[in-house]
């Protein structure tokens, strides 16, 4: 079986930017402007914001940063579990939201079966 993703892999980031650098520069500041420690929002929170995306969107990469990132910003344990069951919460919201749209969907073109 094949190990799709290594910790190892983060390495190449130098190698990818080399490839586009005009889009990573600009990535990079616009990430490097998110992480600002003199926002209204503090480091702590901006962290567990990440964390929560990160979990939402699975990124392991983004989860070995963002954790360690916390963890150096204060966050506790217990700020990681509440993130985690808050981020977990609006995904199934999602979900129950796209729900509707598929209810909605459904009954058009169950309206032009009919027809």
């Amino acid at each position: 079986m094949t190990d799709y993703q290594k910790p190892s892999d983060i390495q190449s980031v130098p190698q990818l930017v080399a490839l586009a650098p005009t889009e990573a520069k600009a990535f990079l500041a616009f990430n490097h402007a998110c992480e600002r420690a003199d926002g209204a929002i503090p480091p702590k929170y901006r962290e567990l914001i990440s964390l929560a995306v990160a979990l939402t969107t699975q990124c392991a990469y983004c989860l070995d940063v963002h954790t360690a990132a916390a963890v150096k910003a204060g966050a506790t344990r217990e700020e990681l579990a509440e993130t985690a069951m808050i981020a977990a919460a609006v995904r199934a919201g999602g979900t129950l939201a796209h729900a509707l749209l598929a209810l909605r969907l459904f009954d058009g073109n169950a309206l032009k079966e009919k027809g």
